[in-house]
């Protein structure tokens, strides 16, 4: 298996050229990227909060991602449904929140890694929203 970052620069120059990503499902195989999905989102503050399961970063190591990777290799992974809580708005109403479990947290996260390094060397470089490295801030400089 290839480094995650080596993976993630050829399908960025693949993106570049505008060639076709093909096997993309073969890639959620590979225990450095999801190294490098654990590294990424275990530094946000909510981590540590459970979806609908006690599962938490803590609990988190090779052996659970082996876990993972032979779930996806044979099918028999299932997404849980989200913990929906509410939190409280300025105005005094509610808006709704959906808290994902931690494994299905580290699996989106192992995708979005692979299609933003496909389509962000595609995206426009005057679109600021939502972008890494871009925000209104960058827009105005920009301007």
């Amino acid at each position: 298996m290839q480094t995650a970052e080596t993976y993630l620069e050829l399908v960025r120059e693949r993106g570049k050229q505008g060639l076709p990503r093909e096997r993309v499902y073969r890639q959620l195989f590979n225990p450095d990227l999801y190294l490098m999905a654990y590294g990424k989102i275990y530094r946000n503050a909510g981590a540590m909060t459970h979806g609908v399961t006690d599962e938490t970063p803590d609990g988190m190591g090779l052996p659970k991602i082996d876990a993972i990777i032979e779930a996806l290799r044979y099918e028999r992974y299932h997404w849980l449904p989200a913990r929906r809580t509410y939190i409280p708005k300025q105005n005094g109403s509610k808006r709704p929140l959906g808290l994902p479990v931690w494994s299905d947290k580290l699996v989106q996260e192992v995708i979005r890694l692979i299609l933003q390094a496909y389509y962000e060397p595609q995206f426009s470089p005057h679109s600021h929203g939502f972008r890494p490295q871009r925000s209104c801030a960058t827009a105005l400089r920009e301007i």
